[in-house]
């Protein structure tokens, strides 16, 4: 058996055990898939400040995310399509994730409905909410969170348009995958996840058939998806669906200044500086060269959270340095998903707390309170320095 010590031993058993469309859908970008890289490498600018002859005993990770303990500043983040990933997989990962004592968020399309994790998981997890045209749908999504114990809305505000991601759309992505030869070669070799898939009922996406006006089965899913995103998402619908909300909201999606001062206008509790993992607008600024900047304008007023590119508890700790209260992690924690179910999922968090307390304390640092910028050299051009800006 492999022993696990990083988070790319999990990738490494995942890329074999799971189909090709599903592995693809996660590891993509859009277009040129620039933002996507840009995202894990530029972590490796930033470099650690080692600290000796510092008592390290008495060291913790655990801090707050708005308001709620957490175990370390990692909360998972909405991925699309997890039940793909194993079967039953939101299920898997909320478990993991309550276990471990770090937030949840499932996915508007997620694969298992937000009942069946309800039902399958004691902790509240929160939801994510992609704001579509049909204003019922959306109304009725969040009436069925409340329901299930969610206190916090995650409204996604990047995905007005679906960004274009070639793998997805010459890999015919589908749920459950359409059976052409190409799909049913590649399938043939992941026996293990096809025996896993027919031995559970979810295999669509459960918040959506059966709850979305004229979706009653998958075979007018994917024509109502697609028409569904709203490209008239503006300020003011945002504020409307906050107040409509009456719980705590977190924006996931902000890149610019101006947008976070804009998020705080509007009453969010907390932002989240993401460019939805470099599958949106390729060519943005990879997510830690914009948080500085966001942190300096707002975060005195917000919550500033980031995700995007986070691989190990060092990345974490970076993010923490440059000023983030927390993180999302979404990539990371599905290769862990694929590769061994809900105990990988287990594995990533406890190979991120490790690699994050470890580092903590060679920086001379025992608690998250006392991790800021001085853990760090920052180049000086790291923001970077852009005409007219």
């Amino acid at each position: 058996m492999a022993v696990i010590t990083t988070v790319q031993d999990l990738k490494d058993i995942y890329i074999r055990r799971v189909p090709k469309m599903f592995y693809d859908y996660c590891e993509s970008g859009s277009w040129t898939e620039q933002t996507f890289r840009d995202n894990v490498t530029d972590f490796a600018d930033l470099r650690f400040r080692q600290k000796v002859a510092v008592d390290m005993s008495g060291r913790t990770t655990k801090t707050q995310m708005l308001g709620r303990d957490v175990a370390m500043p990692v909360a998972l983040a909405p991925v699309g399509l997890t039940g793909m990933q194993s079967a039953d997989g939101e299920i898997k990962a909320a478990n993991a994730a309550a276990d471990f004592g770090v937030p949840y968020c499932l996915s508007t399309m997620s694969i298992c409905s937000i009942e069946d994790v309800a039902q399958n998981c004691d902790t509240p997890f929160w939801m994510q909410l992609y704001v579509l045209k049909d204003a019922d749908f959306n109304r009725r999504l969040m009436e069925r969170a409340r329901a299930a114990g969610s206190d916090t809305l995650v409204i996604t505000l990047d995905l007005q348009i679906l960004g274009q991601r070639h793998k997805d759309l010459k890999n015919g992505l589908s749920a459950p995958p359409k059976l052409t030869v190409k799909t049913i070669a590649n399938l043939a070799t992941k026996w293990a996840w096809g025996a896993e898939m027919l031995g559970t009922k979810r295999r669509f996406f459960g918040n959506i058939v059966g709850h979305a006006s004229g979706v009653s089965d998958a075979s007018n899913l994917g024509s109502w998806t697609a028409e569904q995103f709203d490209p008239s998402l503006d300020w003011n619908a945002i504020e409307g669906l906050i107040a409509q909300w009456d719980g705590k909201v977190i924006l996931k999606g902000i890149l610019d200044v101006e947008d976070a001062k804009m998020a705080v206008k509007v009453g969010a509790d907390a932002i989240i500086v993401s460019n939805h993992g470099g599958r949106q607008l390729d060519g943005a600024l990879s997510s830690i060269r914009t948080l500085p900047s966001i942190v300096d304008a707002v975060g005195d007023k917000v919550e500033v959270w980031m995700d995007g590119g986070i691989r190990t508890g060092q990345d974490v700790l970076k993010a923490v340095a440059l000023g983030a209260k927390g993180t999302m992690i979404g990539r990371a924690y599905i290769y862990g998903l694929g590769a061994q179910g809900q105990k990988g999922v287990t594995t990533a968090l406890q190979t991120i707390h490790k690699e994050m307390d470890m580092t903590m304390a060679l920086c001379g640092r025992r608690n998250m309170a006392e991790v800021a910028r001085d853990i760090l050299y920052i180049p000086a051009d790291f923001e970077g320095v852009w005409a007219g800006s």
